[in-house]
């Protein structure tokens, strides 16, 4: 007994011993917040818009830091030298994702953004009644997805994205109080078309709505701390889900994903049967999916790669552009210097094209300078360490996850004039719209779209899109801050926005009106003329659908 007492004795100091530094930080890893036994920096990492938090952790502790999750070490690089040097230089070491429990139990560890870099990684059991099957990995993945996202492929593209910016001109012109939902069919007809061939002639097509539906939710179950740290306590993966909120979230969210992407996979694999082909990306993937390791009798296989292409190609778009909105509304002095410009070089008997671009200086800063001044994703999507690395006097583990503050390096005053201020003027003065004088290794034009090997696969369609309703929206309107009952202008709130892993501004009203009436009538030719463009792409279509589009070219006719 005495001796089975003193081996409990033993234990429980050898246990203490090695928890006492449990949430520590290591003194090889950059300086941070304090920490606090057991639990690090946990009880204060930021359950929404982190990046603020983060941004104001970089002031107090340099572009690189550190917190520590219990266990688990995350590094905070707010410093382009050091993006580009770990993320860039060395991103065979920096190119995994770290585990996301949360994200598993919704795609099963088969969405391409969010899957694992090397070797095989298993999807999460997530229920007793499915198959515990391994995924693809994220290089069969990016492998599959190369030859629409190409940019040679990318030109192919290019007769439907005009189209859809012509509708999308349309749209404005007709209901300019609709313009936020307008901007999030663009993008989503955009990406369903030339991913499954069908396009969204409404916003409340169904593909469409029910895409933003489980998109809003995806991102909010992604956003960082919105839910508990399953990978750094991995006893609450048991808690029931009728105590954990989160877990019914993520159900939700899987169910709403799986329905979408399977029904839109389906519905390509029938028009493939039917001989109905129109060149889209995934009757390729159907016509080569042993090829490809998939297996054909189950769909359901490869949803996630469409969907994840979905969600890459649509909703980082419409955000963007609705952000765009808000600060030509927000900021009359950038919007004038725009539209003097556009007048000058494209004039006013026809709509903008792609080429004119490289003449439209002030309106590629405009672009730059919307990126900065409101990211998409603000901390990127989050990196994980493949293998240890040493930087200056640092040591970053196997393991860590980084987070690349793209907010904090576009608002930090050190390389930015006047940061919080929209300032196209800035990429005029400099290319990369730092201070003068001030060198920056790091920045580039792609910057908004990631860094390393995980840079966002489909920047060349993205760049395209908001290219070509940039130039169509300050070519065709005008926009302003709403009036209140006396007639009074009211201010835009520039940090009202949602959410989530990627931020878009929250609903908000602008008065649009067309600039002249021979823009209108430009534009009510132009939508008609690309009718035949259209009718590539109109399958499925519901009857709600069929009289919408026969009513607006009606209208448009007359």
């Amino acid at each position: 007994m005495s001796a089975l007492y003193a081996y409990a004795i033993v234990s429980f100091l050898l246990f203490v011993f090695f928890m006492r530094k449990v949430g520590s930080r290591e003194l090889h890893l950059p300086t941070g917040p304090p920490t606090i036994p057991l639990i690090g920096n946990l009880h204060i990492f930021p359950t929404e818009f982190a990046h603020y938090k983060f941004t104001e952790w970089a002031r107090k502790y340099g572009g690189i830091y550190s917190l520590k999750l219990g266990p688990g070490t995350v590094v905070v690089l707010t410093d382009p030298a050091a993006v580009k040097e770990l993320m860039d230089k060395r991103s065979s070491s920096t190119a995994d994702r770290p585990s996301m429990f949360v994200a598993d139990l919704v795609a099963g560890g088969r969405n391409m953004v969010l899957a694992r870099y090397g070797g095989l990684f298993a999807a999460i059991h997530i229920y007793r009644s499915l198959p515990f099957y391994p995924a693809e990995t994220w290089r069969t993945l990016r492998r599959a997805s190369r030859s629409v996202l190409t940019p040679q492929a990318s030109v192919l593209h290019l007769p439907i994205q005009q189209a859809e910016s012509i509708q999308l001109l349309y749209d404005f012109y007709r209901k300019p109080e609709d313009f936020y939902t307008h901007l999030r069919r663009y993008s989503s007809s955009v990406i369903l078309s030339v991913l499954y061939g069908v396009r969204s002639p409404r916003y409340e097509t169904q593909a469409t709505a029910a895409f933003f539906e489980s998109q809003h939710e995806w991102e909010r179950v992604l956003e960082p701390g919105a839910t508990p740290p399953v990978d750094l306590i991995p006893i609450l993966k048991y808690v029931p889900q009728r105590w954990a909120k989160w877990k019914r979230d993520c159900a939700k969210t899987r169910q709403l994903q799986r329905t979408l992407y399977v029904d839109l996979l389906e519905q390509t694999a029938r028009r493939l049967a039917r001989g109905e082909e129109n060149g889209s990306y995934m009757e390729d993937i159907l016509h080569q999916e042993q090829a490809l390791a998939f297996v054909y009798a189950d769909l359901s296989k490869i949803r996630y790669l469409g969907g994840a292409l979905v969600e890459g190609g649509s909703d980082t778009t419409s955000s963007f552009l609705q952000s765009l909105v808000l600060v030509l509304a927000a900021f009359p002095d950038a919007q004038k210097k725009a539209q003097e410009e556009m007048d000058r070089i494209v004039g006013t008997q026809r709509l903008p094209s792609l080429k004119d671009l490289d003449d439209l200086h002030y309106i590629r800063a405009l672009i730059l300078e919307t990126h900065r001044f409101r990211p998409v994703a603000p901390l990127m999507v989050p990196h994980a360490t493949l293998r240890s690395e040493q930087y200056g006097d640092y040591f970053i583990p196997s393991g860590a996850t980084i987070f690349v503050n793209t907010w904090g390096i576009f608002h930090d005053p050190a390389l930015f004039d006047a940061p919080e201020t929209f300032n196209p003027d800035r990429y005029i003065l400099t290319e990369h719209g730092t201070k003068p004088g001030v060198q920056v290794d790091g920045l580039r034009p792609s910057f908004p779209f990631g860094v390393g090997r995980r840079i966002c696969p489909g920047i060349n369609i993205a760049q395209n899109s908001i290219n070509i309703n940039t130039l169509n929206l300050v070519w065709a309107f005008n926009f302003q801050p709403p009036l209140d009952d006396s007639g009074k202008e009211i201010d835009l709130d520039l940090f009202d926005y949602q959410r989530g892993i990627l931020t878009a501004p929250s609903p908000f009203e602008c008065r649009i009106q067309v600039r002249t009436p021979h823009k209108a009538n430009l534009i009510k030719q132009a939508f008609l003329e690309a009718t035949d463009t259209f009718a590539k792409f109109e399958f499925g279509l519901s009857a709600q659908d069929e009289e919408h589009i026969q009513s607006l070219r009606a209208e448009a006719a007359s």
